[in-house]
């Protein structure tokens, strides 16, 4: 039998509850540690993920628990100002691989210094950037693949999860929200910059038009974002976080998408729901849904980290390294140049 991964996750907060209950619910690992600044904070986290009779180790100093527990697996689940020191921290032990979350450091050239440095040592290094691995993503893939839709000509998606209103927008959840100057594409739109690319591949260039429609906050939190391809295709991101759509739970799927083609269309409701019509016909045909509705996005957290388990036991292919995902973040700042400067910006060149 296998022996089970060893994971440290560092960081309790909002987010790093999803990590954690990911971890506990991973056949192939065993959460040894947790580690926060504030021990009480952690300490909740597990009695509510894991119940009080837990085994999981916790503490306030990272690298004495790092040395402590060995693991395999480093978590960093801490916010973006942290990852940079705690990626030296994590390369400087012998664990097998590193997870990060995003938005990966705090700006491009600190993400840069960082995977110059995950560069040097050779280790694995991936980025948590969960959103590519929803079920309804992974499915829209495999679908344009087989070519249900044809030819394909362009992907949408209108975010709408109608949390940002009024002067408490964010503040129940995240409240580091309302005073990030940089935050629909920083924060949000990054999963989708992932996303399109893994439908669609590498965009040629890249347009945005941002606003901040809540005063209580510092950065935009709506815009439209255009991404033009080589051949002619475009991926359209609209974004509003003030506005809701038609779902149970309006974080869910964050909004709706639809992939177009030349044999028919493909819609993913708020749902998780995927139907299909075929060109010409008035019909539309479910083929997806049902999706696990346990975690965060499908489950997406949980199937990121069997995808990073899965690479270390059984040389599975990986996907998100922290050097393929500077990629997400050399976009991400195209589009604010092109924001400032209302032009479109080229991104066919690193």
């Amino acid at each position: 039998m296998t022996a089970k991964l060893k994971v440290v996750t560092v960081g309790a907060g909002y987010f790093a509850g999803f990590h954690v209950d990911g971890w506990l619910r991973n056949p192939d690992t065993d959460l040894a540690g947790l580690a926060d600044l504030d021990r009480a904070k952690a300490e909740r986290l597990l009695a509510d993920r894991a119940g009080r009779d837990h085994s999981v180790r916790v503490g306030t100093d990272a690298a004495a628990l790092l040395d402590a527990v060995r693991p395999d697996i480093v978590d960093i689940a801490a916010p973006p100002p942290a990852h940079l020191d705690l990626i030296r921290l994590a390369l400087a032990t012998d664990a097998r691989a590193i997870v990060c979350q995003k938005p990966f450091c705090t700006s491009l050239e600190e993400a840069r210094e960082a995977v110059a440095l995950i560069e040097a040592s050779g280790r694995l290094v991936v980025v948590h950037e969960n959103f590519r691995f929803q079920p309804w993503y992974r499915a829209i893939r495999d679908e344009i693949a087989a070519g249900r839709v044809g030819e394909l000509y362009q992907v949408s998606f209108r975010m709408r999860p109608g949390d940002g209103q009024g002067p408490d927008a964010y503040l129940a959840r995240q409240p580091y929200f309302q005073k990030m100057p940089r935050f629909l594409i920083h924060e949000t739109a990054v999963h989708w910059i992932d996303t399109f690319r893994f439908l669609m591949g590498e965009p040629e260039s890249v347009f945005a038009d941002l606003r901040r429609l809540n005063p209580a906050i510092a950065g935009e939190d709506a815009g439209t974002l255009l991404f033009r391809y080589a051949d002619g295709r475009r991926a359209l991101f609209d974004g509003n976080r003030l506005v809701d759509h038609v779902a149970a739970n309006t974080r869910f799927t964050m909004g709706e998408c639809l992939v177009e083609g030349s044999a028919g269309c493909i819609a993913l409701d708020g749902d998780g729901t995927l139907t299909f019509r075929a060109r010409g016909s008035r019909d539309w045909q479910r083929i997806a849904g049902d999706h696990p509705t346990a975690g965060f996005g499908g489950d997406s957290v949980y199937a990121l980290q069997k995808h990073v388990g899965d690479h270390l036991l059984r040389a599975t292919p990986v996907e998100n390294d922290a050097a393929g995902y500077l990629r997400n973040i050399e976009i991400e700042y195209a589009l604010y140049d092109s924001a400032e400067t209302g032009r479109i910006v080229d991104v066919s060149r690193p």
